[in-house]
């Protein structure tokens, strides 16, 4: 086999690679990736004439990595990994929670959390830039794998190996009736009354959806099939007189104007604990932890602070 000098291999080109193996289209991958279509393919072109291999079958209307493509794409995502990792290695001692950070927030927490913890971070992190993504959990957590982000808000638990977890606050929920519905002037509620066709619930992949039927003690082959694609569709559907939903607490603020349609219910000891998640091996892990220290002690209005666990920061299993 011929000597392939390494001055030859350019990680941006790599990063090129990856982008159209991740969307499976070089158009979209250019966009990400800030360069021109004609660009972009050209140093895909040139990269597999120097790796004497064609990574990528492509048509007019199909993309996808050859079988040798794919062995390949898959090393050269672990280059990237490892010179991100060299570049974070760098930022821990001139100040790890500076420059850019990338967070994962789940669909379901983001718009109602968000817009008041950026003035919060702003003040705090003056340093900090920040890219915010929002997406279904497994989904967010695939790109953390990937090293696609550096930080997701999410549920707990989370499943998966690598990851560290770190508790940050628990979010009570309440049942949202039509105002007209038996349910919404039954006092007191109990979770099991839940339990009945009119439940409504988010599309599969919502991790809302899961700890909604899990609460109400519903089997998903149960579950009525009539489900939204949000948790703002969720709520106009309720307003509609469609059926009853779990709501969590951070997503009443300024609904002021569905009073009259909507009863809401508080549901004691109904909540979900939302957390912080990162790369058990990324080496900013201890500036993750004190981050997460600080976002505990600034709880959101409704919420508390999450019990820690006997042995907070272990990576979660």
């Amino acid at each position: 086999m011929s000597y392939i000098p390494l001055s030859g291999l350019s990680l941006r080109d790599i990063e090129y690679v990856v982008a159209v193996d991740d969307l499976r289209n070089f158009s979209r991958a250019a966009e990400r990736c800030g360069v021109s279509q004609g660009g972009l393919s050209e140093q895909v072109r040139k990269l597999e004439a120097l790796l004497g291999v064609v990574l990528f079958e492509r048509s007019r209307r199909h993309v996808a990595p050859t079988p040798d493509g794919a062995r390949l794409i898959a090393l050269g995502r672990d280059v990237l990994a490892a010179a991100r990792a060299m570049i974070e290695a760098a930022r821990v001692q001139t100040g790890p929670l500076a420059g850019l950070l990338r967070i994962g927030v789940i669909a379901t927490l983001g718009p109602y959390y968000v817009p008041d913890l950026l003035p919060l971070l702003r003040g705090t992190y003056p340093q900090l830039r920040l890219q915010l993504t929002d997406s279904l959990t497994d989904t967010m957590l695939g790109m953390l794998r990937h090293d696609a982000l550096d930080m997701v808000f999410a549920a707990l638990p989370v499943s998966g190996d690598g990851f560290t977890c770190a508790p940050l606050f628990d979010e009570p929920f309440v049942a949202a009736f039509p105002a007209e519905h038996p349910l919404a002037r039954r006092q007191p509620l109990a979770m099991a009354d839940l339990n009945g066709p009119d439940l409504l619930l988010l599309e599969d992949g919502h991790c809302l959806r899961d700890q909604a039927l899990a609460l109400c003690g519903m089997s998903p082959r149960h579950a009525r099939q009539r489900l939204a694609t949000s948790l703002e569709m969720l709520w106009h559907m309720i307003g509609a007189g469609e059926g009853y939903s779990l709501i969590p607490r951070l997503a009443l603020r300024n609904r002021q104007a569905w009073q009259e349609l909507i009863t809401l219910t508080p549901l004691p000891g109904a909540s979900r604990t939302i957390g912080l998640v990162w790369r058990a091996s990324d080496p900013r892990g201890a500036a993750f932890a004190e981050f997460a220290r600080f976002l505990r002690e600034h709880t959101p209005d409704g919420c508390t602070p999450a019990a820690l666990p006997p042995h907070a920061g272990s990576d979660n299993a």
